[in-house]
C-alpha cells in the first residue's frame, strides 16, 4: 500500500484506501476499521499525496510532514489530536518550525495528527510521494 493510493473524504472521519472505480463514484476501504463503502462521485475525495500544508516559503507535500513528524517519534504515535490547542501547536511547531502560523489553523493540526497516527496504526514507514516518471507512466 502506497500513501497515493490513501484517501480523505471530505465529511467522513479517518482515512480510506482506495479499492476500485464505481459506476457511482470510489470504493473505499477505511484503514480504521477495515469495511468497504461507496464514495459518491460528487464527495470531495483527496489523495494524501496532492494535500499541502503553507510555510512562510514554498508550500510543503504533506507527506514530507508526515516523515518529519516520523522521525520526531521515532516511527511512534505522534500526540493525539484531542490534546489542548497548545499542546498541539507546541508539538507541530516542532514538526514543521516554518508553517505559515496566519494560514493553518489548530483543526489542521489535528487533522494532521489525526491522520498520521491513523497511518503509524496502519503499519506505514515511509511517506513518500509519487516519482514524476512514475506519474507519467500511470496516466499513459
Amino acid at each position: 500500500m502506497e500513501l497515493k493510493e490513501i484517501l480523505a473524504i471530505s465529511g467522513q472521519p479517518g482515512l480510506y484506501k482506495y479499492v476500485a472505480q464505481s459506476s457511482r463514484g470510489v470504493i473505499v476501504e477505511s484503514l480504521s476499521d477495515g469495511k468497504r463503502m461507496n464514495a459518491a462521485a460528487n464527495a470531495r475525495v483527496s489523495a494524501l499525496t496532492e494535500i499541502s500544508m503553507f510555510t512562510e516559503g514554498e508550500d510543503i507535500a504533506l507527506a514530507r510532514v508526515f516523515t518529519n513528524i516520523y522521525e520526531q517519534t521515532g516511527g511512534q504515535r505522534a500526540i493525539s489530536h484531542k490534546e489542548a490547542p497548545e499542546k498541539i501547536k507546541a508539538a507541530f511547531a516542532e514538526a514543521l518550525p516554518d508553517y505559515d502560523r496566519e494560514r493553518v489553523h489548530v483543526s489542521d493540526m489535528k487533522k494532521c495528527f489525526a491522520w498520521y497516527n491513523i497511518l503509524v496504526e496502519a503499519g506505514f514507514t515511509k511517506f513518500e510521494l509519487p516519482e514524476e516518471g512514475e506519474e507519467t507512466q500511470e496516466e499513459a
